[in-house]
């Protein structure tokens, strides 16, 4: 029997890239009026102002041009993912200095032999940590780095690449999906939508705790099942050489301890991450002071572990060299959404949304915002950037179905949190595979089922916030 597979996450990006720029051929281009608002700072849709404008078809040359105007915008040289890539690249070098040391190795051989049979709660461990990260501060892009730690600790702990996938992506995501208080999507939504941000936290909180539990209970069965029976993993046909690539430690180091070099390097591991949060949460570093952090650290990590210069630069140009693909996949998914921006038709498709909802139930009417976003969101990856586009649309409309507003920044939110689970254009999801070597179809086989479950889940929560309002 002949088993389908999809192609490559290359193909399957630039071949969306294809199908978007075909659709602005036949999708009327279209604009809503403009308007600044101050407590944003930035331009808004307004509400009922559609109006269709000259169409802007775009050509081979447009889609050939989409990678490139993923790194940057020519006319301007203003940078669109250019310093995301380049961040996964720095990351790159940073780990592959690291991984000269053995620290890290080491290090998981110890987690291993001190955790002997009680592995598994590093799942709902980890995830909630990386839940609590998406849910404050919407933790995306700066989770990328946390692959290359998660994952050979799960292989090594006996489960496989998938599961450390599942624990960062997931974990994240979910805590995204469920935002409380993230100022990147949950505040600016609210603003845009005229409530305050502690309006539905309540509800948002509810969806949170029971989808992070859901979660968790689906990561923890199926990695049960692979440390089981191995045979039954969905990447089982390359378990030799995940174990090959992220696993350097041989049995004997397992019961060495760590040299006090090691340690230095752990730590200054450690205070990297911490810094990077902190700078994150605190004092406004977004990709190029995080980059310049790791940089720092791969320079204080090269003195201690008193390497020479040659093998400093080769090992950190041998390291980025192993994201590269990682930084052609963010640029490539940034380019789809150049794209459908320079066809003129990203609001085309919130004003048949706008259309589509009016003249519903408020059960109805909540629902269908939630699918409605959700569509929205695998055009518009970014949270922020679908906030300010749709909510000013519409969150106005909920007063003619008796919705309270806040019930759609909640569906929003819980929409806006999808891309970061399995949407092909989010550099989120194309990244973590990548850094994880797993392929788009294995995800989908993975995700699929769990996605279903979450998607019920806040449904029948909005449904049930109409209900009690």
């Amino acid at each position: 029997m002949l088993k389908f597979k999809l192609p490559s996450v290359y193909t399957i990006l630039f071949l969306l890239i294809v199908l978007i720029a075909a659709l602005t051929w036949v999708v009327p281009a279209g604009q809503y009026d403009m308007a600044n608002n101050e407590l944003l700072g930035k331009l808004v849709p307004v509400s009922g102002s559609y109006h269709q404008v000259e169409s802007s078809p775009q050509g081979i040359k447009a889609v050939l041009l989409a990678p490139i105007k993923g790194f940057y915008d020519p006319s301007t040289n203003q940078a669109r993912a250019i310093d995301v890539a380049l961040f996964v690249l720095i990351i790159g070098g940073f780990f592959g200095v690291v991984n000269q040391t053995k620290s890290i190795d080491s290090a998981i051989g110890q987690i291993t032999v001190k955790l002997q049979g009680r592995e598994i709660w590093l799942i709902p461990t980890l995830m909630g940590l990386f839940a609590l990260g998406g849910t404050l501060i919407g933790m995306a892009e700066e989770t990328l780095p946390f692959y290359t730690l998660v994952i050979p600790v799960m292989i090594a702990a006996g489960y496989d690449s998938i599961t450390g996938v599942a624990v960062v992506m997931i974990g994240a995501g979910i805590g995204a999906l469920g935002s409380t208080i993230n100022p990147f999507a949950t505040i600016i939504a609210s603003n845009a939508a005229e409530v305050s941000f502690t309006d539905g936290l309540a509800l948002r909180i509810v969806i949170l705790i029971l989808a992070w539990l859901l979660c968790v209970v689906y990561v923890m069965k199926y990695a049960k099942k692979v440390k089981n029976n191995p045979e039954l993993s969905l990447v089982a046909d390359q378990k030799v050489a995940d174990e090959k690539y992220f696993l350097h430690t041989s049995t004997a180091s397992q019961d060495k301890s760590l040299s006090l070099q090691q340690k230095l390097v752990l730590t200054i591991l450690l205070l990297t991450f911490v810094a990077m949060v902190i700078g994150v949460s605190y004092y406004d570093w977004w990709m190029a002071e995080i980059s310049a952090l790791f940089i720092a650290a791969t320079l204080v990590v090269g003195v201690v572990a008193r390497m020479k210069e040659q093998l400093l630069t080769s090992s950190f140009v041998e390291g980025a060299k192993e994201l590269l693909g990682v930084a052609f996949i963010i640029t490539l998914a940034r380019g789809l959404v150049v794209v459908m921006d320079e066809g003129n038709i990203t609001h085309t498709f919130l004003y048949y949304a706008e259309s589509f909802l009016s003249d519903l139930s408020p059960i109805v009417f909540i629902n269908t915002i939630y699918w409605v976003e959700s569509f929205l969101s695998l055009l518009i990856p970014s949270s922020s950037g679908l906030a300010v586009l749709s909510m000013p649309v519409l969150a106005p409309l909920a007063d003619f179905s008796n919705v309270p507003r806040e019930l759609v920044v909640t569906a929003y939110q819980a929409a806006s949190g999808l891309p970061n689970l399995v949407t092909p254009t989010s550099a989120i999801v194309m990244g973590g595979l990548a850094m994880g070597r797993v392929s788009y179809s294995t995800w989908l086989r993975f995700i699929l089922p769990l996605l279903a479950m979450i998607v019920l889940l806040v449904m029948a929560m909005l449904s049930v916030g109409v209900i009690l309002s």
